[in-house]
């Protein structure tokens, strides 16, 4: 597991900055939400006359006045926006690197297969990412138990399963396209995670664009819908593990018989 170690080692003070920044996030949301007290529900009644808006974020499914449906809100953002970022950029760039950095060269003379080194860069961007959602988790449980709220246990788990889920898919099929790529692809990976989220905000906002739920992760692991049904969409689950299967054949398949440049 050389290759494993070496990219936890060459990774670790990024994971370490993302880490501590969306963690931060998380935690600043839920202490301030005591302090916002009568001004959550003032808040509320001005996002629910709002139309597109308030459906767009799932107000129209889960209330803010709550602690678990304002950590939805609020933190379920931060979730998806950061580590979805941070997800496409690692899964995006683990493979393209190599070239880019000018260091393939080095690695492919090493008895190892390229087989193996997909095996362990993925196991890598699968790890990282794990990381990065059990210390959110912690920092979360930390700050309700700080402002005395309780926590919803099934809603909590399941919000948390379907954020792993969707980080994990968004970084496989950038890992896919990594492979095919001999440039750092951290821009192509960001893009990427934009346009998925961007793709839900939409079909939230228009019946007409419902199909978009098939494409994007983000729907499935969607706040307002995980938080109000207590449930995650199974169907959209396995879809988006066929987009995340696909992307990692397809790294497995091209990497072990591209032309790569020293």
């Amino acid at each position: 597991m050389i290759v494993l170690a070496h990219e936890l080692k060459t990774g670790r003070k990024i994971l370490a900055i993302w880490t501590l920044c969306i963690g931060f996030m998380i935690v600043l949301c839920l202490l301030l939400y005591p302090e916002m007290g009568d001004q959550i529900s003032e808040v509320e009644d001005v996002y629910s006359n709002m139309g597109g808006f308030t459906a767009a974020f799932g107000m129209d499914k889960i209330s803010m006045g709550t602690p678990m449906g304002f950590y939805g809100i609020e933190c379920g953002s931060v979730m998806a926006i950061g580590c979805s970022f941070f997800a496409a950029m690692l899964g995006a760039n683990m493979l393209s690197k190599e070239e880019h950095s000018h260091t393939a060269e080095f690695l492919l003379t090493h008895p190892i297969s390229r087989q193996r080194v997909v095996f362990e860069k993925l196991l890598a961007v699968i790890i990282q990412i794990v990381v990065l959602n059990l210390v959110c988790v912690v920092l979360a449980i930390i700050s309700f138990n700080i402002i005395g709220e309780e926590i919803l246990w099934k809603e909590f788990k399941l919000f948390h399963v379907a954020q792993l889920l969707m980080q994990l898919e968004v970084a496989l099929i950038c890992f896919g396209i990594s492979s095919f790529l001999k440039h750092s692809a951290m821009g192509i990976g960001i893009g990427v995670a934009a346009l998925l989220y961007f793709l839900n905000i939409v079909g939230n906002i228009s019946d007409k664009a419902e199909f978009l739920k098939y494409i994007t992760p983000f729907k499935y692991a969607d706040a307002a819908d995980v938080i109000s049904s207590c449930s995650i969409d199974q169907k959209l689950v396995l879809v988006g593990g066929i987009y995340a299967l696909v992307g990692v054949i397809l790294a497995f398949l091209y990497y072990g018989r591209k032309d790569i440049s020293a």
